[in-house]
């Protein structure tokens, strides 16, 4: 791999990629890797923290909801083992609380999924003291709705009667719309 491929990944360009989604790891460690990453993955909590400890990359993406914990642990870690560590925390549950929780303990970025390459790159790459552009494609009001709605309905463990009831809705709406697919 030639340096000239991106000079602003200086000499360390070693990349975790945590997340479950296996086919998404897979697409974004390949996007990576083309452009200069040497690229590690792990598809749990337990495996991103083994890595974190062993060794710890220089840039990190992290899934924010993993099938064995939260993804903030890998973060904390991380921070831990490589304080000048990248992190770029990714979820598919974008929320304002998480965002804050994630930057707290040391996550560079926070982006919402669907992310691609270049938006992954970009965050890992950020000096900080610009501002970010506003989004080309924002959610769409019905997609926020839903959005909080799925937030809630996890929060009170998939309980649906409990979700309507903190949502302050009926018990049959709440079914009819967690029933439908995600608004785009």
């Amino acid at each position: 791999m030639s340096d000239d491929l991106n000079p602003e990944l200086g000499a360390d360009r070693t990349l975790l990629l945590v997340d479950d989604d296996e086919p998404f790891v897979k697409r974004l460690a390949k996007a990576m890797e083309k452009r200069g990453f040497q690229v590690e993955t792990a598809e749990s909590v337990a495996a991103g923290k083994l890595i974190a400890q062993s060794r710890p990359p220089a840039y990190a993406v992290v899934d924010l909801r993993l099938g064995d914990g939260n993804g903030l642990d890998v973060v904390e870690t991380l921070r831990e083992r490589r304080p000048d560590c990248r992190i770029v925390v990714l979820t598919g549950y974008g929320a304002i609380a998480t965002a804050v929780a994630a930057v707290k303990i040391g996550a560079t970025d926070y982006l919402s999924k669907p992310a691609d390459a270049n938006d992954v790159m970009n965050a890992l790459l950020a000096n900080g003291e610009a501002m970010p552009a506003p989004p080309e494609n924002p959610m769409s009001a019905d997609r926020v709705r839903w959005e909080h709605i799925q937030r809630v309905y996890e929060m009170c463990d998939r309980n649906v009667s409990e979700t309507a009831r903190r949502l302050n809705m009926h018990r049959r709406t709440l079914q009819r719309i967690l029933a439908k697919r995600s608004p785009r």
